[in-house]
């Protein structure tokens, strides 16, 4: 089988009973973490230009702009703007060789979430498990990378 093919059955086969408890409680605390660099970046310039920018797309289907009860983009933009939100303080969580794993996931499992009809709203299991297969790809990915191993000695 190939890498990729690999790769897709694996996060293909996850489900809600792979979440442990251990890793049930460290996603609540990356989520947490996340949320609250996210917030405190939605007072930085480049958040204010982003959300700025974005305010030319308008779609039915709409998420929350963090920080901004009054201000829903499509689920696109508003991970796009949350996600410089989180990143702007550069206090989002990393790991080496670097990456920001919960910066670039959250904003994206949160602004779907909200997309989906009232009817299918996604539990709170399946977002946590949504957030951990987008940690377990980041991961994959940064293992796959010979970009990613060479980070370290460039800088």
């Amino acid at each position: 089988q190939t890498i990729t093919g690999n790769f897709a059955n694996v996060i293909h086969g996850l489900n809600v009973n792979h979440l442990t408890d251990q890793v049930i409680q460290r996603s609540k605390r990356m989520i947490l973490d996340t949320l609250g660099v996210g917030l405190l970046g939605t007072s930085t310039e480049v958040c204010h230009k982003v959300t700025q920018y974005s305010k030319i797309y308008s779609s039915d289907i709409s998420s929350t702009i963090w920080g901004h009860l009054d201000f829903r983009l499509p689920p696109l933009y508003a991970a796009f703007v949350n996600g410089v939100a989180v990143h702007s303080m550069d206090f989002d969580d990393t790991w080496h060789p670097a990456t920001h794993p919960s910066g670039t996931v959250l904003p994206a499992v949160i602004a779907l979430s909200e997309a989906f009809p009232q009817k299918k709203k996604v539990s709170g299991l399946n977002l946590l498990l949504a957030f951990n297969v987008g940690i377990e790809v980041q991961g994959r990915l940064l293992r796959f990378s010979s970009e990613a191993r060479n980070i370290p000695k460039r800088y």
